[in-house]
């Protein structure tokens, strides 16, 4: 089993998040300056309350830096990823169950049908609108 190095996750974690050793530092208080952060990037192992303070500085779990094996998770991703696995997120799929240009033409004839409908509502509507006025002529013409 691996050893875990605090002091390297938390610099994993502060550099995911883009935040520089001066910046930690300045969260951290007075009393800190980058050359300290750097020194506390070098340890092994981080006391708890310090550990829990800088794990809520950087809004991640104490046990994320405690826990987290950077070989291991390698390990899992290298032994998991496959291009042919469907299930992976950055997964190919080279073989596609669908034609393209059919996925298009259904599009087009689904636009054309819709504007077909509409077409059809605003004659509909014109020869309501023809008939009103006509009704309306005819009432002053009497």
């Amino acid at each position: 089993m691996n050893k875990i190095h605090m002091g390297r996750n938390v610099k994993r974690f502060r550099e995911m998040l883009g935040i520089k050793q001066e910046g930690l530092a300045y969260q951290l208080g007075d009393d800190w300056n980058q050359q300290r952060i750097s020194a506390l990037e070098q340890k092994e192992l981080i006391d708890d309350p310090l550990l829990d303070q800088v794990a809520k500085l950087l809004k991640v779990p104490a046990e994320a830096i405690k826990n987290f094996d950077e070989e291991a998770a390698v390990n899992v991703i290298s032994n998991t990823f496959t291009s042919n696995d469907a299930s992976t997120l950055n997964a190919v799929n080279h073989q596609c169950t669908f034609n393209t240009l059919d996925k298009i033409m259904e599009q087009a004839e689904e636009i054309k049908s819709l504007y077909v409908a509409w077409l059809k509502e605003k004659e509909e509507k014109i020869v309501w609108l023809e008939k009103l006025l006509a009704e309306k002529n005819s009432s002053r013409n009497i």
